[in-house]
């Protein structure tokens, strides 16, 4: 019975490295390797070109075996960076994989960019305001208990 375990045990690495080896480790993909992967492959990944409209449908047509949910993944990493929202800001066109200039970009698009990285500019300004004033909040309270600290010196020796 045991060796019929270890001949089980030992036969799904056997077949998993065949699969591994016909499609390039497409489970295993993490969204910012898969990321990597298409900025090396594709221009308009690789200079952050405003991205052709239904480009998902481009990559499953060049690359099939590719995992939808890490690929929608990484186009939301790519098209969320704060590089391709500033491209996109002033975009007249986009792009398909090749690079090749396709649809024009909306001005809703443009100001849908323009909106996202506000807010984050906003939101990182807002965190540093705060981080400042936690900042100055520890010091004022350290000053303060060295002030006490110094009274209650003071007022122990003469007593």
């Amino acid at each position: 019975m045991k060796s019929m375990n270890t001949s089980l045990t030992q036969q799904p690495p056997a077949t998993e490295p065949a699969t591994a080896a016909s499609a390039p480790a497409p489970a295993a993909q993490t969204p910012r390797s898969l990321l990597k992967q298409l900025q090396t492959q594709f221009p308009a990944f690789r200079d952050f070109l405003p991205l052709a409209i239904g480009i998902d449908k481009q990559l499953l047509a060049v690359m099939p075996d590719l995992d939808r949910k890490t690929m929608r993944t990484a186009l939301g990493i790519h098209t969320g960076s704060l590089r391709y929202l500033k491209v996109m800001e002033k975009a007249k066109v986009r792009h398909d994989l090749d690079g090749t200039p396709g649809a024009e970009v909306t001005d809703t698009h443009r100001a849908h960019a323009t909106q996202v990285l506000q807010e984050r500019f906003k939101k990182e300004a807002d965190r540093k305001k705060a981080e400042r004033d936690a900042k100055a909040a520890e010091e004022a309270a350290r000053v303060r208990a060295d002030k006490l600290n110094q009274l209650a010196a003071k007022f122990s020796k003469k007593g």
